[in-house]
């Protein structure tokens, strides 16, 4: 991380949903190394443990940790708490939890859809519904962690498509909604990143022993992904596209959709996608 970025950050309080693996545990390491005050929430608590001891050796504010899970009410409201009792105020809400329900659509049941869009939207509206008092105090930030797939939609992906476009339309009215009270709203677009969440199946359960089904060409480290993320905050931009490919795809569907069209037909006569565990 930059100087500059770092200096945003340092003293700043922030709540990361999401923050046991992967992203949001990069998140977290790379915030906490700025100086930032850190609340962490997911649902596995020994993970969050052994995170905010890892942070806390390496000289941060050592984080407070609180068991939260998006898709219960209450639980944030109870975190954002938490996080002012601790700091005093709340800066920054990050939504980053979040997991992907794939398949094709006749293989899917409204179920299927209803719990992809409990974690990925309705945990991302918890999330803002709770941090967004204090956020607007400290005239802060709100984060939302999305995807390219909140551009792009291929064959296999429309549960998690659809969150995803949901958050881009989200965010799209929030930062409008939110400007005059001073309060930044930045979509974080990634494309293949480390992490887990390819490795979690269509009930949102961690499967330990899944391969990674794509090319490690393709993936971009977490630590890169995660610095671009945070310098786009820091910037204060509306959207960070993150990845070149994630660049790409979204490059062509805004400029010639129908090559994305032609190409998913193909891939979807030849079944060239999974039906488990979840896609970026």
């Amino acid at each position: 991380m930059d100087h500059t970025t770092a200096s945003f950050y340092r003293d700043k309080s922030a709540l990361i949903t999401g923050a046991s693996s992967g992203i949001g545990e990069e998140l977290a390491r790379q915030l906490g190394r700025a100086g930032a005050k850190l609340t962490l929430t997911a649902r596995r608590r020994e993970l969050l443990d052994d995170l905010a001891t890892r942070i806390a050796a390496d000289g941060a504010p050592t984080p407070l940790v609180v068991p939260a899970d998006v898709t219960r009410d209450g639980d944030l409201d109870r975190a954002v708490a938490e996080a002012v009792r601790q700091w005093g105020k709340l800066d920054i809400a990050i939504a980053n939890a979040g997991f992907g329900v794939v398949g094709a659509v006749k293989s899917l049941t409204v179920d299927d859809f209803r719990r992809q869009f409990e974690t990925n939207v309705f945990g991302v509206l918890r999330t803002i519904y709770a941090a967004l008092p204090e956020v607007e105090k400290a005239k802060g930030n709100i984060v939302i962690i999305g995807s390219v797939a909140g551009w792009v939609s291929t064959a296999g992906t429309s549960a998690y498509a659809m969150s995803k476009f949901a958050l881009r339309a989200l965010a799209g009215a929030l930062s409008a909604e939110l400007a005059s009270a001073g309060v930044k709203v930045t979509l974080i677009s990634p494309g293949f990143v480390a992490s887990n969440i390819r490795r979690v199946d269509n009930r949102g359960s961690f499967r330990a022993g899944a391969n990674e089904p794509l090319p490690s060409w393709l993936i971009m480290k977490t630590d890169k992904a995660v610095g671009q993320m945070l310098r786009a905050v820091a910037r204060g931009r509306r959207e960070a596209i993150i990845t070149g490919h994630g660049k790409a795809l979204v490059a062509i569907e805004r400029l010639t959709p129908w090559l994305l069209r032609a190409v998913g037909k193909r891939l979807a006569a030849r079944g060239g996608y999974r039906s488990e565990p979840g896609s970026v």
